[in-house]
């Protein structure tokens, strides 16, 4: 993926919270597209390797979560959070993390992820296959600016963070916001 370019078209099945079902379990599927997210929105997009992974829930996701508000005044009108997870796993982290503002995407069969370019295998931890660690800003469903972590491979050794972290990207903002090229 690359700055420029469109996201790929998919459908995400998602399971949402509907009182009128009752029971223990109030929720229902609905499928949600590219879309449905993306369309007439300028948002932040950042993929990571998996729910409740010690990186992605101590640093990244509670990030974006504490700095959403100061996203919001450089233009953002979301942030997603994708993962190779199913609905359940992703709508419990999301409930384990406390989100107000950062929304959930369940990638559970990784076909965005895949059509991205960022699906990697991951055996060497257990995972199988899954995301490799990315941000991006989106505008009406178009790459406008993208942040990888380097190394992509499969069983990578490492799992690198920072291109991608929330810390880059506000700077990132900033410069632009102050009319400075970003780097």
């Amino acid at each position: 993926m690359k700055t420029g370019l469109p996201l790929p078209q998919v459908t995400f099945h998602t399971r949402v919270r509907d009182e009128a079902v009752g029971g223990p379990n109030p929720f229902r599927w609905q499928d949600m597209t590219t879309q449905d997210y993306f369309a007439g929105k300028r948002v932040i997009l950042f993929s990571l390797p998996g729910a409740f992974t010690p990186t992605c829930s101590t640093y990244q996701l509670p990030g974006f979560e504490k700095n959403a508000e100061t996203f919001a005044n450089f233009g953002i009108d979301a942030i997603y959070c994708l993962s190779v997870n199913d609905s359940f796993v992703m709508n419990k982290w999301a409930e384990s993390q406390g989100l107000n503002t950062v929304k959930v995407i369940p990638d559970g069969s990784g076909e965005f992820t895949r059509k991205m370019g960022m699906l990697v295998e991951k055996n060497n931890l257990g995972f199988g296959m899954r995301s490799w660690r990315y941000a991006a800003i989106v505008n009406d469903g178009k790459v406008e600016a993208w942040f990888e972590e380097p190394g992509i491979s499969d069983n990578h050794a490492e799992d690198p963070y920072g291109v991608s972290s929330p810390e880059n990207l506000l700077e990132y903002l900033q410069k632009e916001a102050a009319g400075i090229a970003a780097e």
